[in-house]
C-alpha cells in the first residue's frame, strides 16, 4: 500500500459526501475508483465504497476519508481529481482527469 497526494486526489466537497454516505451505510469512509472497459469512450469510471484498502491500492485522504485505486486502474488516472459536483442535472461525483483524450457528455466514461 502506498499513499500519494500526488498520484490522486479527493476535494474536500467529495470526501464530505463520502463521509455522509459512509456514516449512513455504517461503513468506513473509503472511497474506491476503479477503471473499467466499456461505456461510450472506451472506459468508465467505477465508484464504491470499500471495507479496506487492498494491497496493491494507492490512497489518497482528505480530511479523514481515504480514496482507494487499484493499481492497474491508477495507470489510467494517475494525476486525476475525484470531486462531487452538485447542478441542475443532478448531484454525481466526477473525475477530473488529465490523462483523458476525450470524454463523454455524461462525465463517466472516458478514451486515453
Amino acid at each position: 500500500m502506498a499513499t500519494s497526494i500526488s498520484e490522486i486526489a479527493l476535494t474536500p466537497a467529495a470526501a464530505s459526501r463520502v463521509a455522509a454516505i459512509a456514516q449512513r451505510q455504517n461503513k468506513p469512509a473509503i472511497l474506491r475508483l476503479s477503471v473499467e472497459g466499456g461505456g461510450c469512450s472506451g472506459f468508465q469510471y467505477k465508484f464504491g465504497l470499500a471495507d479496506g484498502p487492498a494491497e496493491d491500492d494507492v490512497i489518497a485522504e482528505t480530511d479523514g476519508v481515504r480514496l482507494v485505486v487499484d493499481s492497474i486502474s491508477l495507470d489510467l488516472v494517475r494525476g486525476a481529481e475525484v470531486d462531487y459536483v452538485e447542478s441542475l442535472g443532478g448531484a454525481a461525483f466526477r473525475v477530473e482527469n488529465p490523462n483523458a483524450a476525450s470524454g463523454c457528455g455524461c462525465g463517466t466514461s472516458f478514451s486515453v
